[in-house]
């Protein structure tokens, strides 16, 4: 299904990514991106910057969440793996897709509304704090989309939105002129992914403060699991695993026949919650020792990688190039 397609996806930098991240995103997009025939992977910087703007701190999130990927086994020789910045077109694009872009898609954005909510919760004017680059983030969305001639999307449910706005934009574009300038995306929707509980049994996010770090020292992630929130009944009381948060996460991470023992350990009475944090934290170090090791190296090999982005965005630029191309032509003659 996915060999004649391409496949695109963006990451924000936004604080070192956690094992509910890697597991339950950042892996889960690398094996789909490499069964496809173009897999394109682009850190959104510009986007970020919404949020964002001390650049010491973006330079940090963007160094690490590039080295993240490339330890989870992008492929920076044959993925298309670069920063939005380093595309330009992409600007010009967004500037041209304004025109055909009803503010009502604006007013409608997950994101805008959500601001807006949480200022009217907070007794605040509407639109206290959101500047335009949140308000227009679809557009400059649907532009990384539409730039490379995505087919294929990857999204989780709550980024929808985006993908049908792009494709509503192509549409749009199409129709305007009787041909077709821009490719309409679709998109792919996890649902078969892990999402991954926090040590306090809500979704593992850094927002919540209840996360599992992923490349972190070992004493930092044993500390983090080792605070996993359990109950207090005794080792001998048979329990139902799904009702525990160490056996949600690890069925998530460790291999099958490890999932049942402890499935099994907990039914019986035979296993403590000590003893289900320990085969946690060795199923967590298990699983991304490789991965870790190829991070160090990164983080302290950052040149290579800044050498794999600007050949990303070498490979990438005359896709958007000829995009720009072929609307400027169409528009401008």
């Amino acid at each position: 299904m996915l060999e004649q397609k391409s496949i695109l996806t963006g990451v924000k930098p936004t604080g070192k990514p956690h094992i509910g991240n890697y597991f339950g995103a950042i892996k889960p997009a690398i094996i789909m991106g490499h069964q496809a025939k173009r897999f394109s992977l682009f850190i959104a910087d510009y986007h970020a910057i919404n949020f964002m703007k001390d650049p010491e701190l973006l330079q940090k999130e963007i160094k690490e969440i590039a080295c993240t990927y490339l330890a989870a086994g992008l492929n920076p020789d044959t993925d298309y793996f670069y920063r939005q910045s380093d595309i330009p077109e992409i600007n010009e694009i967004t500037t041209i897709l304004y025109a055909f872009t009803p503010k009502g898609f604006m007013n409608k954005s997950h994101a805008y509304k959500a601001a807006v909510d949480k200022n009217l919760a907070d007794g605040k004017p509407t639109d206290d704090g959101i500047n335009m680059g949140l308000y227009t983030y679809p557009t400059l969305m649907a532009s990384d989309i539409l730039a490379m001639d995505t087919d294929i999307v990857p999204v989780g449910k709550d980024q929808i939105q985006h993908v049908e706005i792009a494709r509503d934009i192509a549409g749009a574009v199409n129709a305007y002129y009787n041909k077709e300038l821009l490719k309409l995306p679709s998109y792919i929707t996890a649902d078969n992914v892990a999402v991954l509980p926090g040590i306090d049994g809500r979704k593992m996010s850094k927002s919540y403060n209840n996360v599992i770090p992923l490349f972190d020292d070992e004493k930092i992630v044993k500390k983090a699991v080792y605070a996993t929130v359990t109950d207090s009944r005794p080792l001998e009381e048979p329990k139902d695993p799904e009702e525990i948060i160490v056996y949600q996460i690890y069925k998530c991470i460790a291999p099958n026949d490890k999932v049942a023992e402890m499935a099994a350990g907990l039914r019986e009475g035979k296993l403590g919650y000590g003893h289900c944090k320990a085969m946690l934290l060795d199923a967590i170090l298990a699983e991304t020792k490789e991965a870790k090791e190829k991070y160090d190296y990164y983080m302290a090999h950052y040149d290579e990688v800044k050498t794999y982005l600007a050949n990303g965005a070498a490979k990438a630029r005359p896709y958007a190039q000829a995009t720009l191309q072929r609307l400027k032509e169409t528009l401008f003659g």
